[in-house]
């Protein structure tokens, strides 16, 4: 098996057994596809708190964090992207998300660990802006693997019984 068939094993391991439940979870009022997005609006706000701690406590010009600028404009241009996507989601059929994100899904864990090292190693003039960033990270894979689930069909939490067998009353 190659380095890439493994990734996306644990991928679909990951979305399957860790996230789907989760989301399969939720109240049908609160879809996985809203918290996910709600995520997304998390990470975007605790990226521009990076950077602002940057900019604020340690005295950096806009010159120093233009590269940081570039990145969360690019998150934003991500979020009104999956923002237009979210209608061809629906409940009860296959998310297209799902197959759409597939690369972006593992490349974005690498880079939840890197950020999250670097808020480990950092300077102490450096540490609050890096764990800002490095949370940030975080809610955003949790936010795009929520994004990537697929919605249960309506109704679907009225049939499912959560392992208790039938009451003396409902037998018939």
């Amino acid at each position: 098996m190659s380095f890439g068939e493994r990734v996306n094993q644990f991928d679909a391991w990951l979305l399957d057994r860790i996230f789907q439940p989760f989301a399969d979870a939720l109240p049908e009022r609160l879809p996985a596809m809203e918290v996910g997005m709600s995520f997304q609006v998390g990470s975007i706000v605790l990226s521009a708190a990076s950077i602002s701690a940057l900019l604020v406590l340690e005295g950096m010009t806009l010159d120093n964090v233009i590269t940081n600028l570039l990145g969360w404009f690019f998150e934003v241009i991500f979020y009104i992207g999956i923002h237009r996507l979210r209608g061809m989601v629906r409940p009860g059929y296959q998310n297209p998300l799902r197959v759409m994100l597939a690369g972006m899904r593992p490349i974005s864990i690498p880079f939840a660990v890197y950020a999250f090292y670097q808020a480990l190693t950092a300077e102490r003039v450096y540490e609050l802006a890096l764990w800002f960033n490095s949370l940030s990270q975080l809610v955003f894979v949790a936010g795009i693997y929520l994004i990537s689930c697929n919605m249960p069909p309506p109704g679907h939490r009225a049939r499912q019984t959560f392992g208790r067998g039938p009451l003396p009353n409902e037998i018939g």
